[in-house]
């Protein structure tokens, strides 16, 4: 089940185009980084669904730095959960941005946001995570617009009608 769900996520992702939402003017929209400031921790999956890793991107912020809309969007959430501040945008090719540990905000629900948009203030140790539903991708992926690399790896298991099962792994951009 794991391997078809991985087969899924790779497509859906590729159908979502990464991040790229056609402008106006038919261009791809890239997602732009959230600081001015060096990622101290990358993206690093867990095995399983509630093992260690890191959801995203850890960047090394002192506190004060500001926080910019990665792509344009609509905020779906502000507010704080564990005496963290967080921001959430909902973005057009249907990936949601997730801002932690924000010193404050300066969004409100429902607010539009495009591309570039200061939405509040990094505390320390600020936090950003990308989803497509409810899976995490990697949002280093997601910046720039170079070219998508996937690579399918066959599982050796046999699928009814002699089809050879094949796991999607991205693997980055070139």
């Amino acid at each position: 089940m794991l391997l078809v769900r991985s087969i899924g996520i790779c497509f859906l992702l590729l159908a979502a185009g990464l991040g790229a939402a056609p402008s106006a003017t038919g261009a791809e929209t890239w997602w732009i980084p959230p600081v001015d400031a060096p990622i101290v921790d990358p993206f690093r999956p867990p095995a399983s669904r509630y093992g260690p890793g890191n959801r995203g991107l850890e960047y090394g912020t002192s506190g004060g730095e500001a926080v910019w809309a990665v792509a344009d969007g609509t905020v779906t959430y502000v507010g704080s959960i564990g005496g963290s501040r967080f921001v959430v945008v909902s973005h057009p090719d249907g990936l949601r941005s997730t801002y932690a540990y924000l010193q404050d905000w300066q969004v409100v629900r429902g607010q539009r946001l495009v591309q570039g948009q200061r939405l509040g203030t990094a505390g320390p140790g600020f936090h950003l995570t990308a989803r497509l539903g409810e899976e995490y991708i990697d949002p280093e992926l997601l910046f720039g617009g170079a070219e998508v690399v996937v690579r399918l790896v066959a599982s050796g298991s046999r699928e009814p009608g002699g089809y050879t099962r094949a796991a999607g792994q991205l693997i980055g951009r070139k």
